[in-house]
């Protein structure tokens, strides 16, 4: 009976370590810095994911730009030393080349439009993604971007010469804001605050609750009211390594992360309410663009996007049907405001 005993706790030794040996460790970098509601979902979502997949499956988050700038990122991804990341949507460009297209600047004006395009379209971008050889689990809302400044900014004129900050990678954000007269500065986004207080930088586009979560807001007096470019990000693994997980470990993958990005996608759009309300508990102004200015900045933003669809930077036929959902949208709301 005791080398019976002896034997069985050493099958299940044994069986210990080949469970250990197959399990998978998902290495994931983003630049949301930790104690963010991002991580904070994150987070659970991972534990979530062990528990349930039995330990065969671990997301371990490198949180903060640690393991560097989003490039940095996308490169040790290639390399295998990262597995994924959490990005904002203009940091993938390089491997889908529609996927920042609903942050093109200035077509929308309201988030009421932005949900009746999404609800049509978020698919067709899911799938590039996937096309690219990219799980991809989402999207979630980072919010509008607005004009955050040390100094009122009504008009071009305002605006002509200031030094505003520029996602790295991100061409259509640099035009624009050469187009507006802006003086456009490239850094990445883990390198911004540094900027800031070197004033290699004057002015920010930002959503309420990236300022907020990254601490810019520290360094603006003024934030123009134009909903000046929508802003989201997605979780994305590369699927050479999400394809080492079974079949039934990756549809659990699916439903839990794809759950946490539905989450964040609801959850943030009242973050940035409340970002909204703390700025301005402390003290921040905010001010509307000059009726003149509104026309012009949105005549120039419709310029440039359609050059730049004709020099297919980004699908002609993808922006072309953003604008008819979003003609489609006004038409219906203008007769219903009649009725």
């Amino acid at each position: 009976m005791k080398q019976f005993k002896i034997f069985l706790l050493c099958l299940i030794l044994l069986f210990g370590l080949y469970l250990q040996a197959g399990a998978v460790t998902l290495k994931i970098a983003t630049a949301a810095p930790e104690g963010a509601t991002w991580m904070e979902k994150m987070r659970a979502g991972a534990e979530e994911i062990s528990q349930r997949s039995e330990g065969r499956v671990k997301i371990k988050f490198f949180a903060g730009g640690v393991m560097g700038n989003d490039k940095s990122v996308m490169r040790k991804i290639r390399i295998g030393q990262l597995h994924g990341g959490a990005f904002v949507a203009g940091s993938l460009e390089e491997i889908a080349r529609n996927i920042n297209i609903f942050s093109l600047p200035l077509i929308f004006r309201s988030y009421e439009e932005v949900d009746y395009v999404r609800n049509i379209m978020d698919i067709e971008l899911k799938n590039e993604l996937e096309q690219a050889g990219f799980a991809s689990f989402g999207f979630a809302e980072g919010g509008f971007a607005h004009i955050m400044s040390p100094q009122p900014i009504r008009s071009t004129d305002d605006a002509r010469g200031l030094k505003i900050w520029v996602p790295e990678g991100d061409r259509i954000s640099y035009q624009i804001m050469e187009s507006l007269g802006l003086a456009p500065v490239t850094l990445p986004i883990t390198d911004v605050m540094t900027g800031l207080q070197a004033r290699l930088i004057e002015v920010i586009a930002s959503s309420p609750i990236g300022a907020l979560a990254f601490q810019w807001h520290t360094k603006v007096q003024y934030v123009t009211n134009i909903p000046l470019s929508y802003l989201y990000g997605t979780l994305v693994i590369d699927k050479r390594f999400f394809a080492k997980l079974s079949s039934g470990d990756q549809a659990l993958v699916r439903e839990v992360m794809e759950r946490i990005y539905i989450e964040l996608n609801q959850s943030n759009r009242q973050d940035n309410a409340d970002a909204l309300a703390a700025m301005a508990q402390q003290g921040i102004q905010f001010i509307d663009t000059t009726a003149a200015a509104s026309v012009e900045w949105r005549q120039v933003a419709a310029d440039l996007n359609r050059q730049l669809g004709e020099e297919k930077v980004f699908s002609s036929a993808l922006y072309q049907a953003i604008l008819a959902h979003l003609r489609d949208f006004r038409a219906a709301k203008v007769t219903r405001n009649d009725n």
